[in-house]
């Protein structure tokens, strides 16, 4: 089942979600017409009551995809998984710096180097990271302007640090309640990446190991543990690593090594969720958290898989979910293009220019259109995203790249936002 329909009354405020079936009964009696193809939304052409607002958007901030998903009570009626382009900011930040570098050293026309003696504004983030918070930002805000939300919950924290650092800290109870081990065996699995730290092996059960043994001395401290198959953590018993890693000298270091390391895509995601949990107070709607333990237990416990929107449904304290849509909206940040006058061949060169306007006969590259040809060689009904030619003469991504499509066929029905869409 897909999600719910977002609706808009006839001022173009937000009302109940409803089932996608009674969404084409009033499409098809002419009640309502599409207003938006991403997310799917249509507007009433009667006026209807004023709704309550009764959802909850939850948030699962993630390095590469952010999960998002609305419910109402317990029902997730949507779930939308975000794909941001934070390596392909810091990619391209990276390029420039070399090209830069580059003409300096050959001593070719270029722009003289900033030393890093400015001061930055309080708050500032990397730009791939900023991209990450602005993004996910703007999508909710964009559901929030297509739905009746009244709250909203975001995991905050990805790990409870203090808590996996020193287990007594939060007192007794909390540490012999249902979370117990959680937040470390969470922390671990992400730590490890899921593998054995000593044979590297992968699918299997793992357990929790102590690199220097509880026998002789070990702690608890989440420097001290890592993750082992049953065979390697039978072999190993009480043994000292430097003695059960005798014969491996690379497995030693690179185990001694990455204990003491933390998680450099947890480090960076934290800190853009308290940019983002900031951000999303000035909203004005409550704002409750959640840690990514918490979530894993709620995931865990409800049996269901392992997805971002699922996750982000999971966020928070739950009793129970019922899942009235099974395909999230798939949403992946492309960006809106560069500014080059000109493209370049590998060696740097002027390869072909890029044309001064982008609109053609009021379409743009990127645009998803509608063709219906009614003549030629090409008759047929095509739905895609169009690249543009000067002479009129469009190409249309579909399934298969079609090319020759005259601009007379082509009717606009998604404008190019600079995202790609699936489901």
């Amino acid at each position: 089942m897909s999600n719910f329909t977002l609706v808009l009354d006839t001022n173009k405020k937000p009302s109940e979600p409803i089932h996608p079936a009674s969404a084409r009964l009033l499409l098809k009696q002419g009640k309502a017409a599409v207003f938006r193809l991403y997310p799917f939304t249509i507007i009433l052409k009667e006026e209807v009551k004023e709704t309550t607002k009764t959802l909850t958007l939850k948030i699962d901030p993630g390095s590469k995809t952010t999960g998002i998903a609305i419910l109402q009570g317990h029902k997730v009626i949507f779930g939308a998984e975000l794909t941001h382009r934070g390596q392909t900011i810091k990619a391209s930040l990276e390029s420039r710096r070399s090209l830069r570098r580059g003409r300096r050293n050959r001593h070719t026309r270029y722009r003289q180097a900033r030393f890093l003696n400015r001061t930055r504004p309080e708050g500032w983030l990397a730009p791939s990271l900023q991209h990450r918070v602005s993004t996910t930002l703007t999508w909710l805000k964009k559901l929030i302007r297509f739905a009746p939300v009244s709250a909203i919950s975001q995991e905050l924290v990805r790990f409870d640090l203090p808590q996996i650092e020193n287990p007594e800290i939060s007192g007794v109870e909390y540490q012999q309640g249902e979370l117990f081990g959680y937040e470390v065996r969470e922390y671990l699995l992400n730590k490890w990446e899921r593998k054995c730290a000593y044979c590297g092996v992968e699918n299997v059960s793992l357990q929790v190991e102590h690199i220097h043994p509880k026998a002789k001395g070990g702690t608890n401290r989440i420097s001290n543990l890592c993750l082992a198959c049953e065979k390697c953590n039978q072999q190993k018993g009480t043994q000292l690593i430097e003695q059960f890693l005798a014969k491996k000298p690379d497995v030693l270091n690179r185990i001694l090594t990455q204990a003491k390391k933390p998680l450099k895509d947890a480090a960076a995601v934290n800190s853009t969720r308290w940019e983002l949990f900031k951000q999303l107070k000035a909203l004005g709607l409550p704002v409750n958290t959640g840690s990514g333990g918490l979530t894993k237990f709620n995931r865990t416990r409800l049996n269901l898989p392992k997805t971002h929107w699922l996750d982000a449904a999971c966020v928070g304290k739950i009793d129970g979910l019922k899942l009235k849509t099974n395909k999230p909206l798939l949403i992946k940040a492309t960006g809106h293009g560069s500014r080059q006058m000109c493209r370049t061949d590998k060696f740097g060169f002027p390869s072909r220019y890029v044309p001064q306007f982008k609109f053609v006969k009021g379409f743009q590259t990127g645009d998803i259109v509608k063709a219906i040809v009614t003549a030629g060689k090409k008759i047929g009904n095509y739905v895609g995203r169009v690249a543009v030619r000067s002479s009129g003469s469009f190409n249309i991504s579909a399934d298969t790249l079609v090319q020759g499509i005259s601009s007379k066929y082509c009717q606009t029905i998604h404008k190019k936002d600079g995202y790609n869409y699936g489901q």
